[in-house]
């Protein structure tokens, strides 16, 4: 990456540029970040393709179809400006170099490598045509390679530049070598075009050449057209496949989705577990720590490290050193355009990326690509319902309601959407899960998971937007606000409201009266801060992390502060330190403590009566998790269970794995450690002597519960990852007792929630109530 030259914009839209990531066909590529701390690829139109309409109009069209594509391994387009005097389009960004940078510098990828990829592309190249477009441009630069699987960029852009141009004469818009022999001869190009580009790929990504080497693009087009790819090298187990994607005739080609069949029968949950060589692994972790750390350039406007000029700890940004960042790979356009969202990053519950089963279907569907804590894949589709322990099998399913929408809103046993009472089912066969008693399916954008779902006085309060609150019995709709908060926002509970921070009023904190919805409460900052992230909250104040504005008006996140919910001002404003600064944050208040972890896996806690910092250390093992806290020790996972102490963050115990694979984050409930393992299994642990209560070395299903939740002689669990579902075991001898999973196909983790004698779970936008029997 090179630093901005005199000439560069400081910033587009509401992104200030950091750097140059390099240039296309289209216009150049800056590497930008929101006053929010999200890092995007900001890709700017060129002079010449900017002063014509018919191009302005096809880019217009093309951002908007693009937004559509959120796969699990594509680039998102997050945000736009197709009417700016310069147009513009903003992707996620990935921390991860491009296939043809990998290759440069470490050589041909093994074949298990290859194999993974293939499945990625193949997945990717499914979601973009699922929504109507051809990529036409698949080639090693534009695929990059992430810890949790490889990321397509600049998905449809190409049909917005070449437009009618592609059937000019002598005029070939593509990368000879990958272009497909169809589009060679200017003959229109559809989605076997693609899949000819993938098999090109994934022989250059085997062999480390491209398949069609010659001396000019004139002589590689020839090649295409009427010779043969070289695939001397490729693995004998992927020739068969390579060669039916590089035939001549696209009728010829095997589609995507039977791509994907090939190279991942069981699923990726196996494919994509250290899918990278080590060194390549190691490259893209060192690459990503320093893109993180990356601040203003240094011929920029300058940003405050604290809370504002002559604060204490403040300096200047650090400026992207001359020859791009430190640990690039060179000054090609690459960590572009990729995967994270909420907040970019990455690794599952407990260290290693891991991707769930995929399942064999003729079209696989990925929903919105998942948030750095959400790396989960395709559900296991063969069964349907309940996945009963012993064979016992499926529990009066027929008796669930189906409704897709809300319907009368009623439940399928009880007469009345708010009257639990009036549900009526009947307790199961030992080993088989209960009936459902409603589901519902939300409402468009109304269902975000990555938060925790609440229930207050028989609603179930849902983050999304629109915000939801539902009746527990029966499922029907309450109350809705729509456009109040963006898609995502923490729900904090505390004080009889429900606050969150608004979109309506930027950076303001909000309070609802959660039994109407109706607003009760809002913050008094006179403009001193812009909340940006709700923390945490107790009985007096609001935890939040939040951007100062500074004499020169320049925003920077870089303050964490308290808001009085009585007075509705700050009582206190503390800048953050340099190794703490990170976007992806949570926490819990309690005992006179805020404990809060973020992406750079550190654990932090202050005095939350003023903001003291007590102390924070890179101790935890999973990053950006809800920290467990519990009777002044802060508990924490990874290759074994620990326990520090809260004042101190010195160790006080740590309980071994027995052998097993690490622990995810743990989790209280009913005065019980809960944790499950990357091995399966769920361990219960005294939480004040670190000493194993009991081990459930099978729950049922391939992954574990990793939250949970005790109602009356039941513990409830769900999983992380959809290929999971949920539990119930004994909390006292740790025997499970059934297992549930809709197998919707869905990438989200599964929550849950108890109000009295009803357990609530959310799977993606499927919601569900049953008995807690």
């Amino acid at each position: 990456m090179d630093p901005l030259l005199q000439d560069d914009p400081q910033s587009l839209g509401p992104y200030r540029l950091l750097g140059r990531i390099g240039a296309g066909g289209m216009g150049r590529v800056y590497l930008a970040r929101s006053a929010g701390g999200r890092t995007v690829a900001v890709k700017v139109v060129r002079p010449d393709l900017a002063q014509d309409t018919a191009f302005r109009g096809r880019f217009r069209q093309e951002v908007e179809i693009a937004r559509a594509v959120s796969g699990r391994y594509t680039a998102p387009v997050v945000d736009a400006d197709t009417d700016a005097a310069l147009p513009w389009l903003a992707t996620a960004f990935v921390l991860g170099p491009s296939l043809t940078e990998v290759v440069d510098e470490h050589g041909a990828l093994p074949e298990h490598s290859v194999r993974a990829l293939g499945a990625g592309l193949a997945a990717a190249l499914t979601e973009i045509h699922s929504v109507g477009l051809v990529h036409r441009d698949l080639k090693p630069s534009n695929v990059l390679l992430a810890a949790d699987g490889p990321r397509v960029i600049d998905f449809g852009i190409a049909r917005a530049v070449d437009g009618d141009r592609m059937t000019q004469t002598g005029v070939v818009v593509g990368s000879p070598g990958y272009i497909p022999p169809e589009q060679a001869l200017g003959q229109p190009v559809g989605t076997p075009g693609d899949v000819f580009a993938l098999g090109a790929v994934l022989a250059y990504a085997a062999t480390g050449r491209t398949a069609y080497t010659d001396t000019t693009p004139a002589a590689v087009l020839y090649q295409v057209v009427h010779g043969e790819p070289d695939l001397t090298g490729v693995p004998e187990h992927l020739l068969a496949l390579v060669t039916a994607c590089l035939q001549r005739d696209p009728a010829q080609r095997p589609t995507p989705a039977q791509v994907w069949e090939t190279l991942a029968p069981k699923g990726t949950g196996e494919v994509f577990t250290n899918w990278l060589p080590g060194a390549v692994a190691s490259t893209i972790a060192t690459h990503a720590a320093r893109i993180l750390d990356l601040e203003t350039p240094e011929h920029g406007t300058p940003v405050p490290d604290a809370a504002g000029p002559g604060a204490p700890g403040g300096q200047q940004g650090t400026p992207v050193p001359p020859g791009g960042a430190p640990g690039g790979f060179g000054t090609a356009p690459t960590y572009v355009l990729g995967g994270a969202s909420n907040s970019g990053r990455p690794t599952a519950p407990g260290g290693v990326p891991t991707v769930a089963d995929a399942p064999a279907a003729a079209a696989p569907t990925m929903p919105a690509a998942p948030s750095r804590r959400r790396f989960f894949g395709l559900a296991a589709g063969a069964a349907v319902g309940v996945a009963a322990l012993g064979g016992a099998g499926i529990w009066a399913l027929g008796g669930q309601d189906k409704d897709k929408g809300e319907a009368d809103g009623k439940g399928a046993n009880g007469p009345e959407p708010g009257d639990a009472g009036a549900e009526k089912f009947t307790t199961p066969p030992p080993g088989t899960a209960p009936q459902v008693l409603w589901h519902r399916t939300a409402e468009t954008d109304s269902l975000t998971s990555g938060q925790p779902l609440l229930a207050h006085n028989g609603l179930l309060l849902i983050s999304g937007d629109p915000l939801v609150a539902r009746h527990v019995g029966g499922g029907k709709t309450k109350w809705t606000r729509k456009g109040v908060a963006p898609a995502g926002a923490p729900l904090i509970f505390a004080a009889g409201k429900l606050f969150f921070v608004s979109t309506e009023y930027d950076g303001d904190v909000i309070g609802l009266d959660p039994a109407t919805g109706k607003e009760v409460w809002r913050s008094r900052l006179n403009g001193a801060l812009t909340v940006e992230h709700i923390l945490a909250a107790d009985e007096q104040r609001i935890y939040v992390i939040a951007s100062v504005r500074t004499e020169d008006t320049t925003v920077h996140l870089t303050a964490i502060a308290a808001i009085n919910i009585r007075t509705r001002k700050v009582d206190w404003r503390k800048p953050r330190d340099k190794g703490t600064k990170d976007y992806d944050l949570e926490g819990v208040a309690v005992d006179g403590r805020l404990v809060y972890t973020d992406g750079r896996r550190n654990v932090t806690v202050r005095d939350t009566a003023n903001g003291t910092q007590l102390w924070t250390q890179k101790i935890g093992d999973d990053i950006a998790w809800r920290p467990a806290v519990h009777a002044k020790r802060v508990f924490l996972g990874g290759d074994r269970l620990r326990s520090v102490h809260i004042d101190t963050g010195k160790p006080d115990w740590s309980l071994s794995s027995e052998g097993r694979r690490s622990f995810y984050q743990p989790m209280m409930a009913g005065g019980v450690l809960y944790a499950g393992d990357h091995s399966g299994g769920v361990w219960a642990v005294d939480p004040v002597r670190g000493k194993k209560q009991w081990l459930c070395e099978d729950v049922g299903a391939r992954r574990a519960p990793t939250e949970f939740v005790r109602v009356g002689d039941s513990l409830y669990g769900a999983s992380y990852d959809d290929a999971g579902g949920i539990f119930a075991l004994d909390p006292k001898t740790g025997k499970a007792r059934w297992n549930y999973n809709d197998n919707t196909g869905s990438m989200e983790e599964w929550r849950i929630a108890a109000a009295g004698k009803r357990l609530l779970a959310t799977h993606g936008d499927e919601i569900y109530g049953l008995p807690a029997v």
